[in-house]
């Protein structure tokens, strides 16, 4: 006999689905690029390329995805920020060597439409938390940790911002990868907290696993970009930020089996 399922439930279920598939669709995407001869030092640097539209594609509907996972527990907080740093990683691109100026830089061509995005994202994200701390006020739902999440975001739009107007360059140089970097950090926390919480079926050791080898990554990502493996040939950027999309689509591949049927699969919140 079939058992009947909630909206609730098959909304989530298609919303990790959704996250899983624009990953896989990232993947399909700059493999092509690569398989067609194209010379990417990094998955960000398909920004430039036929894959870009794929690439902010598929990273603005994952961001939305983290968003719309509603639940107040700490897993979904960081998300909730997590998804704030993919939109930075999404928009403001990576940089390039540019010639012209003999050092790594955003191109000069492509800084209108990068204001123009930053901006963007800066007051969709202002909106959206407002309507956040409305939402919540109304609804009963706000607690201490809803009021954190919504400081730490407004945090960041502010700190960016700011940075942006006071050193443009610098934050052309630096924002993406501050993001990226931040972005799987906090993946990779979220994961621990994962294992370390109790669980109906033994995924606490894929949890586990995703969680340090996100770190490791992290971490040979950067000894070999310091010790200067990239100038020796070895794509280091562009396998480091693979293996990491990898261990991204992993954990929510575990997360959608584990959470499958749940009645109010709400990121645990009402478990405890």
């Amino acid at each position: 006999m079939r058992l009947r399922t909630t909206s609730t439930q098959r909304t989530y279920r298609y919303v990790r689905l959704a996250i899983v598939g624009a990953t896989v669709f990232l993947a399909i995407s700059v493999g092509l690029e690569l398989g067609g001869g194209g010379d990417l030092a990094s998955v960000s640097a398909s920004y430039y390329t036929s894959a870009g539209p794929v690439f902010v594609g598929a990273l603005s509907a994952i961001a939305l995805a983290l968003l719309a996972l509603s639940g107040r527990s700490l897993e979904q907080g960081l998300l909730d920020i997590a998804a704030v740093l993919l939109l930075v990683v999404t928009f403001v691109p990576t940089t390039l060597d540019c010639v012209a100026v003999g050092a790594s830089c955003v191109p000069p061509e492509v800084r209108p439409t990068v204001v123009n995005n930053a901006v963007s994202v800066a007051s969709i994200v202002v909106v959206g938390t407002v309507a956040a701390g409305i939402l919540a006020r109304t609804q009963g739902t706000a607690t201490r940790g809803v009021a954190w999440t919504i400081a730490v975001i407004a945090t960041l739009v502010v700190g960016g911002a700011l940075w942006a107007v006071a050193a443009p360059e610098s934050f052309l140089a630096a924002a993406h990868t501050v993001a990226a970097v931040a972005f799987f950090s906090l993946i990779a926390v979220v994961a621990a907290i994962a294992a370390w919480r109790p669980h109906r079926s033994g995924v606490g050791v894929a949890y586990a696993v995703v969680a340090a080898a996100m770190v490791l990554t992290l971490i040979l990502l950067a000894v070999g970009m310091l010790v200067g493996l990239e100038n020796a040939g070895f794509p280091v950027v562009l396998v480091g930020e693979s293996v990491a999309l990898v261990l991204f689509a992993v954990f929510w591949i575990v997360q959608t089996v584990e959470l499958w049927n749940d009645p109010d699969p709400t990121l645990r919140a009402n478990r405890e």
